[in-house]
């Protein structure tokens, strides 16, 4: 069977052999199948983002093995990476260009890998294209295409982000806490554009959260990890069953330690 991400015995120590050494990742192992949407949680330190960035290759690992849809890119730099993959980070300002109109910022999504002519105008049939999108996050910002995107709300730009991470229909999205900088309510209508997304393109998605909640009510998959380890993965039926509770009672059975609250996760 072929998956649209392995990972495959995956370690990484930063610093080693000095005095602030941190095994970070410490031998992973993870498979999804092509429309997995899997909740990722624990601890702060517990190897969440160091994850998402290995995939990423933010740097090379150590050891193991990474695939993605059957394309072995464990040793590709971040760049050349990148064509198979969509990011949103938890810094609304990270994803656009700030002192560029919203269309702007997504013809530069929708034309990334493709060679650069002269000619940067954007058609009338690509503005259509974005016009559709934007309508579709119901956020109203279909009537403000050249709204430069640094005077939208944070909440808008992660939404415009999400848009623009998923515009190629990438392999794997890969959303690092993409929620955490909002407040509730912005942070609630994100999640659901989010499913929305993954669902109408049938992308494969990796959600870093730090809100039980959240990760219990979405994705078809949840995995738990604990100090460089995956300590628990559950999907299906089961996943839906799921209430925190049972979240904290795991985590102790499978780390010997409670759960301790560093801004963590309960709401």
């Amino acid at each position: 069977m072929s998956y649209m991400l392995e990972l495959e015995n995956i370690h990484k120590t930063f610093n080693a052999g000095t005095i602030n050494e941190k095994i970070a990742l410490n031998g992973v192992g993870l498979r999804l199948n092509e429309g997995d949407f899997v909740t990722i949680i624990g601890g702060n330190g517990a190897g969440k983002s160091t994850m998402l960035n290995a995939v990423a290759g933010v740097w090379p690992v150590d050891d193991g093995k990474i695939v993605i849809d059957g394309i072995d890119v464990t040793r590709l730099p971040e760049h050349k990476r990148a064509k198979y993959l969509g990011r949103v980070f938890q810094d609304p300002m990270t994803g656009t260009a700030a002192t560029m109109a919203i269309d702007e910022n997504m013809a530069i999504a929708a034309r990334r890998g493709q060679r650069r002519t002269l000619r940067w105008g954007i058609t009338r049939k690509e503005r259509a294209h974005y016009c559709e999108l934007l309508k579709s996050l119901d956020l109203g910002l279909e009537s403000r295409m050249a709204t430069k995107v640094g005077l939208l709300s944070g909440g808008q730009r992660q939404a415009i982000t999400l848009l623009m991470a998923a515009i190629q229909k990438p392999k794997l999205l890969l959303l690092d806490e993409h929620t955490a900088a909002l407040d509730p309510k912005t942070a609630q209508k994100v999640l659901a554009i989010s499913d929305k997304i993954i669902a109408e393109n049938h992308l494969t998605a990796m959600m870093v959260t730090h809100n039980m909640k959240d990760a219990i009510a979405h994705g078809n998959r949840l995995i738990m990890m604990h100090e460089g380890r995956i300590i628990y993965d559950v999907a299906g039926e089961p996943k839906m069953k799921l209430k925190v509770s049972d979240l904290l009672e795991k985590f102790e059975q499978a780390s010997g330690s409670e759960l301790a609250n560093d801004r963590m996760m309960f709401a």
